[in-house]
């Protein structure tokens, strides 16, 4: 299934925004680095978490902000035709 652009970035937006959240506000990542044996690393967190999380978040709001997409310019839609009072005049004349 092809996703749209704007989808595209909702989804990775949204999806960034909870992996680098839950990075950030528990000790998952911490724990992951400290059994790697790079747990000297872990000051260093708050340089790159927060940055992709502010990141992550303005690329679901880009994504939830943009048009509409299947939603065409109703306002511009063609009319209906109506007969105008003029035409109906010359009918009955």
């Amino acid at each position: 299934m092809e996703l749209k652009p704007r989808t595209r970035w909702i989804w990775l937006g949204g999806i960034g925004a909870v992996v680098a959240a839950l990075c950030c506000f528990t000790p998952i990542f911490v724990v992951l680095l400290g059994v790697l044996g790079l747990g000297a690393l872990t000051g260093y967190l708050d340089y790159v978490l927060l940055p992709a999380l502010v990141l992550f978040l303005g690329m679901l709001v880009y994504g939830l902000s943009g048009p509409r997409t299947g939603i065409g310019h109703q306002c511009c839609a063609e009319e209906p035709k109506t007969p105008s009072a003029s035409n109906e005049r010359r009918g009955r004349t």
